[in-house]
């Protein structure tokens, strides 16, 4: 883990960025905005833009914690209650805005047509009825680690948290593939196409408010046949990872791949740590070197909840093309 604490000066720097590009922007998914955040992202720090640069680079370890953002709690309000009562103007403008900022130094930033309506954003909170599920809106069942959108060819490089508040120190955990011992036969095994991962429930239609069926063909596909999969890949000696377990099935008969699958869960499992993130932490996760989950907690439901703001970013916002209804358009259907 790599964490950057801002200087004094580099949040007034900021500050008066997010001031003046919150003047003039409203929103932030709007295609003008969109359009220049990576030019204005360059106003950034010199600092900050040099570390997420070596972060890009993969010369830190594949999780940076950049501390020390100020968060004015007055404004923000109370934590909503579902991410369905996002507000317009949303009180988190200026972390919003600051979040697609940095994102735009790692690659572009994008949504997924199926999960939270679409939003470019996604407000990660507590949800009554959801406390037990595979979710991150979850709070009482243990969020498996996993690879976001691990299912999904076009999973992002990248993975950004703002976290906006914790109150009771909730822990995300966090286990990197760099530091796991795995023998040559179980590494060869793994680099095979012998896994499948289907949707994570965030992607079905029950999870969203007026579901289209042409958005969610694709996934429900995905469920009833998902394609095989290596869980390693890259370089055999310092390779990538892509697993999520609890959505993950092997081949009937195929003992080798259970065999090694299971050493390589028992391996994360023993070498994830806890990050709490505070109100002000930007938290960035290279989504192909590092899983992530989150610990139980109790919830209040009463407005002082843990409250992150999520974005996800891909090197090559082209690849995915054919999966947008336009050059323009971020979120992949």
């Amino acid at each position: 883990m790599d964490r950057l604490e801002l200087n004094g000066a580099e949040r007034l720097e900021i500050s008066q960025l997010l001031i003046e590009v919150a003047d003039q922007y409203r929103s932030f998914d709007l295609d003008d905005f969109l359009d220049r955040a990576t030019v204005l992202a360059h106003d950034l720090p010199l600092r900050l833009r040099l570390v997420l640069n070596s972060f890009r680079l993969e010369r830190l370890s594949g999780l940076l914690v950049v501390a020390g953002h100020d968060v004015d709690q007055d404004r923000l309000g109370p934590t909503p209650s579902h991410w369905r009562e996002r507000q317009d103007p949303s009180p988190a403008l200026r972390e919003e805005l600051l979040l697609v900022l940095y994102a735009t130094l790692l690659g572009d930033p994008f949504g997924w047509a199926t999960q939270q309506d679409g939003k470019l954003i996604h407000d990660v909170l507590p949800i009554r009825g959801h406390e037990h599920e595979q979710l991150g809106s979850s709070s009482k069942a243990l969020l498996t680690w996993h690879t976001e959108d691990a299912f999904h060819p076009l999973r992002s490089d990248h993975l950004l948290f703002a976290c906006l508040r914790n109150p009771y120190s909730a822990a995300t955990t966090v286990g990197s593939v760099d530091d796991l011992e795995l023998s040559d036969k179980t590494k060869a095994v793994l680099f095979e196409e012998r896994f499948m991962i289907c949707p994570d429930e965030s992607h079905r239609p029950y999870n969203n408010s007026s579901p289209d069926d042409t958005d969610f063909a694709g996934i429900e596909d995905m469920q009833r046949n998902p394609d095989r999969v290596a869980v390693l890949f890259g370089d055999p000696a310092q390779p990538y990872i892509r697993a999520d377990p609890y959505f993950m099935s092997i081949g009937e008969g195929d003992d080798e791949a259970r065999l090694a699958f299971d050493e390589l869960v028992t391996a994360m499992d023993g070498q994830m740590y806890d990050v709490e993130l505070s109100a002000g932490d930007y938290c960035f996760l290279d989504n192909f070197r590092v899983v992530h989950g989150r610990k139980p907690f109790k919830a209040r439901h009463d407005g002082t909840d843990r409250w992150l703001k999520r974005i996800s970013v891909t090197s090559d916002l082209r690849k995915s093309r054919a999966a947008r209804r336009s050059s323009s358009a971020r979120a992949i259907n």
